[in-house]
């Protein structure tokens, strides 16, 4: 394993920038240098410093406990969309690959229903009907991510059915839950990791649409989508603001798609 590590210098550099921000997303969970939501008068507007290290906001507001607050809500929405967006999605992939012909035809139908709305349209009218908040923003881009992952693993699942080991576990007795759970899924995961990375960075940036559209996170809840958001009218005098908030979205998502990427070569038998 370590031989092929060190022949994708793009799952490197993917593991170590997002274990980074993993490490300050965590960090935000427990401590922050300042209170993320305590006005204060004498700062306003402050450049970066070392008191604060991205500067202050238009209310004196710290913007890198800000910040650290933000992204891991924001994280938090990605990763709880893609496990309940992409583990269903793997299910009905699993199961019209597996199975076919009945299954597949009435399962994929409604896979491609779903599919044919625009995808943040689609999540937009979900959650204007729910309501704004981050547990329905989870929701709706977990109903939009299903048809990708589901066509993905239906691919997946297809290739393996006939497999010479699904069919000697077969002639064995095996349950077709465990074929699918024991035999096929740990051979389909070169193919499913890689989606569920782009599923990740998919979801960061449907978040930071929905929030900077005001229809996302909400106060008191903080996110970068709808920090970002609070930026825009504060680019000419509080620059730093809008420009920290975004790198934050860039590194967060350039470190996993690097991780997908490498993962992608190391597949391919490329460096």
């Amino acid at each position: 394993m370590k031989k092929r590590m060190n022949r994708s210098p793009y799952l490197t550099a993917g593991l170590i920038l997002t274990g980074v921000m993993a490490a300050l997303i965590l960090l935000g969970f427990f401590w922050t240098p300042y209170d993320p939501t305590a006005i204060s008068g004498s700062a306003k507007l402050s450049a970066p410093s070392f008191a604060h290290l991205m500067g202050t906001d238009n209310f004196g507001r710290d913007i890198f406990s800000r910040v650290l607050k933000g992204a891991g809500t924001t994280a938090v929405i990605a990763l709880s969309t893609v496990l309940l967006g992409g583990g269903i999605g793997v299910l009905v992939g699993a199961l019209t690959g597996y199975f076919g012909g009945i299954v597949d035809e009435v399962l994929m139908r409604l896979n491609d229903a779903l599919n044919a709305f625009p995808s943040v349209l689609l999540a937009l009218v979900i959650v204007s009907v729910l309501g704004s908040g981050k547990y329905n923003v989870v929701i709706a881009l977990s109903i939009v991510f299903v048809p990708s992952f589901a066509r993905v693993s239906r691919t997946a699942f297809a290739a393996l059915r006939d497999a010479n080991y699904v069919k000697s576990a077969r002639l064995m007795g095996a349950s077709s839950l465990r074929i699918l759970a024991v035999q096929i899924l740990p051979n389909t995961l070169h193919v499913l990791l890689p989606a569920f990375t782009i599923g990740f960075n998919n979801a960061v940036l449907a978040e930071a649409s929905m929030s900077y559209l005001g229809i996302g996170v909400k106060p008191p809840d903080a996110s970068l989508g709808y920090m970002l958001s609070e930026s825009q009218s504060m680019l000419s005098a509080a620059p730093w603001y809008a420009l920290c908030t975004g790198m934050t979205i860039v590194l967060l998502i350039f470190g996993v798609g690097l991780i997908g990427e490498g993962m992608n070569r190391q597949n391919k038998g490329v460096g």
